[in-house]
C-alpha cells in the first residue's frame, strides 16, 4: 500500500503518508525503513522533527515494484482492518435490544400523526431488532415511519463505527460509503496544530482512524434493487471489491420500499434472504469462489402498497417477526395531519378546506392519503406565491389545488 500510494500520489512526507493510510507513523516506520534499505524508496529531504517529516519518493526499482503491486491490487486509501475485527465490532453495535420505551420513541415520531395502536406495534419491532413488514395503501407514511425508526436508533443507540475497508483472505472490501453513510461530526478532533498532529501520528493511543464514526445508517432502496446489488461488486481492473448495499446498513435500518416492484421477483429476493433473516448472518463470495461469513446485523423493513398475499407465502411471513398495517387515516387523524402541515408552511387552518375535500373526493370513493395534506397545501403555497399574495388557505384555493392534483386521477 505504501508503494501504491506514493506511485499514485507522488512524493509524500512521512506524516502525510501516515494520515492518508489512517495509521500512526509508528506502524509504518519499519515498512518505510525496509523499503528504503531495499532501494525502493529514497529520502528527498526532511527537518529536525525526524522521520515523520522526511519526504519519501520512489526509486526506479520502487516504481517497478509499485507497478507490480498495482497489478495485484490497485486499491489506495485507508488501510483495511481484519475481517475478524469488523465482525466483532458489528456485534458490539447490534440493533437488537435497544432501550426502547414509549416516552423515548415519541420524540423522533413527533412530526408524524399516528394512531396509538400503530405506534404501539412499532416499539416492540424496534426492540426485537428483527425484520418488519409494513403494508398498506400508498401515501400514508410507510417510508416516513422507517426513517423515524432510524432517527430513534441514532438517538438511543448512539453512533457506530464502520471501517473504510476490511481484508478477507487477501481480498480488500470497501465498506464506508459517503453517499450512504453520514459521518458523526461530533466525533471529530477539530483543528490541530502541526506539532499536535505529529505527536498523535507517533503514538498508538488515539482511536484507530481506519474506522469512521457514523450515524446509524438508514438505507432506502426501491424498484431499482436487483439481486446483483446484494453481492460483492468486483472491480476487475483494480482487483478489489465494494460491499453490497444491504451490507452497508449493518448497525442500522435497511428499507426495501415498494417491495414487489423490484427488477427481480419477490420470491427470488426472499429466497436470497431466508438464511440471513433466520440466522442473522450472510455470506459474501469473492471472484475465486471462496465464501466468508459476515454479520447481518440490521433492522430490515419491507414496505409495500401491494396485497401481501400476492407477494409472499406463509414460509416467508413466518420469518418476518412483525407486521404493521398502515391504513388510510380516519378523518380526525387526517385533520390533525392537515393542521400540522398548515403550521409547517406558516398558513392559517381553514376547516372548510377539509370539508371540501371530503365532500368532493373522499366521500365519493377516493381513499384519503396522509400525503395529500402535504401535497395539496404545498400547491396552495405555490399558487399564492405565483399570484404575489400572502400564503393563506381558503376553500377556493384548496379546490383549485385539488383540481390539478386529484381530479386528473378520477
Amino acid at each position: 500500500m505504501i508503494l501504491r500510494t506514493i506511485y499514485t500520489r507522488g512524493a509524500m512526507l512521512g506524516r502525510d503518508l501516515a494520515q492518508f493510510l489512517c495509521l500512526p507513523f509508528k506502524v509504518i516506520r519499519d515498512s518505510l525503513k525496509f523499503l528504503k534499505d531495499e532501494k525502493a524508496l529514497q529520502v528527498d529531504g526532511g527537518d529536525l522533527v525526524g522521520e515523520v517529516s522526511y519526504r519519501f519518493s520512489l526509486t526506479d526499482l520502487g516504481r517497478k515494484r509499485a507497478q507490480e503491486a498495482m497489478e495485484f491490487c490497485a486499491y489506495i486509501g485507508p488501510a483495511p482492518v481484519p475481517l475478524e475485527d469488523y465482525v466483532e465490532q458489528c456485534y458490539r453495535q447490534t440493533v437488537v435490544g435497544l432501550n426502547c420505551y414509549p416516552e423515548a420513541l415519541k420524540a423522533p415520531f413527533s412530526h408524524l400523526v399516528l394512531k396509538e395502536e400503530m405506534f404501539n406495534a412499532i416499539g416492540p419491532a424496534i426492540v426485537s431488532g428483527r425484520s418488519v413488514f409494513i403494508y398498506g395503501p400508498p401515501g400514508n407514511g410507510k417510508t416516513a415511519i422507517a426513517r423515524a425508526i432510524g432517527e430513534f436508533m441514532n438517538n438511543v443507540g448512539g453512533s457506530i463505527y464502520v471501517p473504510y475497508a476490511f481484508l478477507a483472505d487477501e481480498n480488500i472490501i470497501t465498506v464506508f460509503d459517503p453517499s450512504l453513510h453520514v459521518v458523526d461530526d461530533t466525533a471529530t478532533d477539530g483543528e490541530e496544530d502541526t506539532d499536535a498532529a505529529v505527536r498523535r501520528l507517533l503514538t498508538t493511543g488515539s482511536y484507530d482512524r481506519r474506522w469512521v464514526r457514523i450515524r446509524r445508517p438508514v438505507i432506502v432502496t426501491g424498484g431499482e434493487l436487483t439481486l446483483s446489488m446484494l453481492d460483492l461488486r468486483y472491480f476487475s481492473d483494480s482487483n478489489f471489491y465494494q460491499a453490497p448495499i444491504h451490507f452497508k446498513a449493518n448497525g442500522g435500518v435497511f428499507l426495501i420500499d415498494d417491495f414487489g416492484r423490484q427488477q427481480c421477483s419477490p420470491r427470488e429476493l426472499l429466497n436470497r434472504w431466508i438464511l440471513p433473516l433466520e440466522d442473522r448472518h450472510d455470506f459474501l463470495t469473492v471472484a475465486s469462489g471462496k465464501k466468508f461469513q459476515v454479520p447481518f446485523e440490521q433492522l430490515i423493513i419491507f414496505s409495500t402498497n401491494l396485497d401481501p398475499k400476492q407477494l409472499v407465502d406463509d414460509a416467508f411471513l413466518r420469518r418476518i417477526r412483525h407486521k404493521v398495517g398502515v391504513t388510510a387515516p380516519p378523518r380526525d387523524v387526517y385533520e390533525r395531519i392537515f393542521q400540522y402541515h398548515c403550521r409547517r408552511l406558516g398558513m392559517n387552518y381553514d376547516p372548510s378546506a377539509v370539508d371540501y375535500l371530503y365532500e368532493r373526493y373522499y366521500n365519493r370513493g377516493r381513499a384519503p392519503r396522509a400525503s395529500d395534506c402535504r401535497d395539496l397545501l404545498e400547491i396552495v403555497q405555490s399558487i399564492c406565491r405565483y399570484r404575489r399574495q400572502p400564503v393563506h388557505l381558503t376553500r377556493d384555493l384548496i379546490a383549485e389545488a385539488a383540481a390539478s392534483f386529484i381530479a386528473e386521477f378520477q
